[in-house]
């Protein structure tokens, strides 16, 4: 088990980062089985990907939570991301491809959602619990519990509570 990180803390990560949230969907659970087939495991599947995406720094991942149903992952850049899922050398590619050439007859699906977080605009708080997810992927950082405005002034939001997004003019 993880050693738990005692107190409040947070995460930094130099620069801007991607995020990429990506699970399946078994539409058929007494199909189980075969949907775990359908998605490449356990040879070709996501704990597959990541494990090579781990022994090769260059490639841009900087971390990832797994979990069921979601998997959080943690990118450098789109650029990062796109390289890795259409290089055919890489494992995503022809399980990708293997997965939307068969037939699954609906019992399985897959989506993802991927963001662009800009530097500085995000907010990760912890409270003993392991070093995980983005303090994992960047690193773990003190946060300051002595201001209740902390997230506010982080954010850069008025301390009256009206919002102000930096760099974005207000009429």
């Amino acid at each position: 088990m993880a050693e738990i990180r005692r107190g409040r803390y947070t995460a930094e990560i130099e620069g801007d980062f991607v995020v990429l949230l990506i699970g399946p969907r078994l539409n058929k659970p007494w199909l189980a089985l075969r949907s775990l087939r359908d998605l490449g495991e356990p040879r070709r599947g996501m704990r597959a990907m990541l494990d090579d995406l781990l022994a090769q720094p260059d490639t841009g991942l900087l971390g990832y939570r797994m979990g069921r149903p979601v998997i959080v992952q943690y990118w450098r850049s789109f650029e990062h991301l796109e390289a890795w899922a259409r290089d055919p050398g890489q494992k995503h590619r022809p399980t990708w491809l293997d997965f939307y050439r068969r037939d699954t007859r609906g019992r399985t699906g897959i989506w993802h959602e991927t963001f662009l977080v800009r530097a500085g605009e995000y907010e990760a708080v912890y409270n003993d619990v392991p070093v995980s997810g983005l303090a994992a992927a960047g690193r773990p950082a003190p946060l300051d519990t002595g201001s209740r405005a902390g997230l506010r002034l982080r954010r850069g939001a008025r301390h009256d509570g009206s919002a102000e997004m930096r760099g974005v003019a207000r009429p």
